[in-house]
């Protein structure tokens, strides 16, 4: 009998099993997708570990998966003894009286009906949706559980029927659904604000040599977003205040030996995502810029794996590229002290001192805030980072 386990790498939010992709006793190859897992940042599938027969869900649709804790048993070689009930008789009692006949047509059709999950089924059955018409985003194009919370926020599909009598329709045709990611966003954001005291400091950057830099390096065929600047500036600023780099512990402020900069990743009507720059203190420009567009095409895809979003010491909101000129950033992740907030770069009337006269001048400028967790960083140690990290930005030399 072979356990299957929910991984270790965990971002500290919780997991919860989203989906079983297989049926206790149904046969499995070796790294077979078995489970769903999903936290707020990342949807998972965790394989099977061996070949064989799926004798036992430990964990149900819905339950919380802490690392390490046990999903399944897979039954590999021999006779197989396998628990006499299927997944969907572990259902709530209110999901197992939907009435099931606008699926006949589905069970007519072996293939599709095997594509469909205990908890894809469920949520059809609910909202009286038909899965045909939603277009699948899993493996081999499943149609997963988060392709139905679309289907039914968009109101894009086509229903299979009125769901039984006494059983009315959940949701509007206006009406967003709650998902596990927003659910778990909105948990981490009241989290936040209740559990550290924040305070935001407001300064103003110029962005005349970042742009100069970026166009001369395009110019010789590497581009670079505005982004990769703003996560190595971060990087170097750390030097006049590592504690910026720290997060409050019950004992002690603890400062992370690495430089680990996560950058707030938008995925339009999902909320978003925060994949992680691994030691970003050691990273040329060019290195960064790089990992930046690997990490925001995957997160965008739905490919980033729980290491990609695990470990950040610091974040970077660039809320400024949707439009913003202002925002300050809330502390999401327990294991840091603080926020930097980018915002929109517009072309504004400035005043510098040229030759011992005042000028009025025109440049691309920007607001940043940094958000801190007051119980591990003050006032002057914020604006020493927010002084240093400005001044990195508005000196940065031509190349």
């Amino acid at each position: 009998m072979i356990e299957v386990r929910v991984p270790d790498e965990q971002e500290g939010t919780k997991a919860v099993v989203r989906a079983w992709l297989k049926q206790v006793g149904q046969a499995v190859a070796e790294n077979d997708p078995l489970v769903e897992l999903e936290t707020d940042k990342v949807t998972q599938e965790v394989p099977a570990p061996a070949a064989g027969v799926l004798a036992e869900i430990v964990l149900d649709t819905d339950a919380e998966a802490v690392p390490g804790a046990l999903l399944a048993r897979i039954e590999t070689g021999g006779a197989t003894t396998v628990r006499a009930e299927p997944v969907e008789a572990q259902a709530s009692s209110s999901s197992a009286q939907i009435d099931e006949q606008p699926f006949d047509k589905l069970r007519a059709n072996g293939e599709a009906e095997t594509r469909l999950s205990p908890s894809v089924r469920r949520a059809c059955l609910q909202h009286g949706i038909d899965p045909s018409r939603i277009g699948g985003t899993g493996r081999n194009g499943r149609v997963t559980r988060e392709d139905v919370d679309r289907a039914v926020a968009s109101a894009t599909v086509v229903s299979v029927g009125e769901p039984a009598t006494g059983q009315p329709r959940a949701f509007s045709a206006q009406d967003i659904p709650h998902d596990r990611m927003r659910l778990a966003i909105a948990e981490n954001m009241v989290r936040g604000v209740s559990e550290a005291p924040h305070v935001t400091a407001l300064f103003e950057a110029d962005f005349s040599a970042i742009a100069a830099h970026k166009a001369a390096m395009a110019a010789r065929g590497t581009k670079l977003s505005y982004t990769a600047y703003i996560v190595k500036a971060a990087a170097e600023a750390m030097a006049v205040a590592p504690v910026i780099n720290g997060r409050w512990e019950k004992d002690r402020i603890a400062i992370s030996p690495t430089i680990d900069i996560g950058v707030g990743t938008a995925l339009g009507e999902k909320g978003l995502v925060v994949p992680v720059v691994k030691d970003a203190g050691s990273l040329s420009l060019e290195q960064i810029g790089a990992k930046l567009d690997d990490l925001t095409r995957r997160a965008r895809e739905g490919k980033l794996e729980r290491s990609d979003v695990s470990g950040g010491s610091f974040t970077i909101s660039n809320h400024g590229v949707s439009g913003s000129l202002l925002a300050a950033p809330i502390i999401l992740h327990q294991g840091q002290a603080a926020i930097l907030g980018v915002g929109k770069l517009e072309k504004r009337v400035v005043v510098r001192e040229i030759g011992g006269q005042d000028a009025i001048l025109v440049r691309p400028m920007a607001y940043v805030t940094l958000t801190i967790d007051h119980r591990v960083v003050d006032g002057h140690q914020t604006n020493a980072w927010l002084t240093r990290f400005v001044e990195i930005l508005e000196s940065w030399q031509q190349p």
